[in-house]
């Protein structure tokens, strides 16, 4: 059951076009809408936690003073991928 509102959106009638023109049978446009928003705040989400992660591993090579060059961490992950 929904109980929020979101404000209305004003956009250039192509953009509505172009939203409108993706639409699978039977799909509003406000489900597409609702959709786009929930991928939007989950992709975001991601994003946040990736940088986080970033900044924390950083964080701890510094405190370590152990780093790895990029070329060897390429190389251990083709290794990886070689042994799938």
């Amino acid at each position: 059951m929904k109980s929020a509102t979101l404000p209305s959106l004003r956009v250039d009638p192509e953009l509505r076009l172009e939203a409108e023109s993706v639409l699978h049978e039977g799909e509003s446009l406000s489900s597409f809408m609702e959709q786009s928003l929930k991928a939007n705040i989950e992709r975001r989400k991601l994003h946040r936690e990736f940088v986080s992660r970033g900044l924390a591993s950083r964080e701890n090579a510094r405190a370590s003073g152990e780093y790895y060059s990029a070329e060897s961490v390429l190389d251990e992950l083709d290794e990886m991928l070689a042994g799938r």
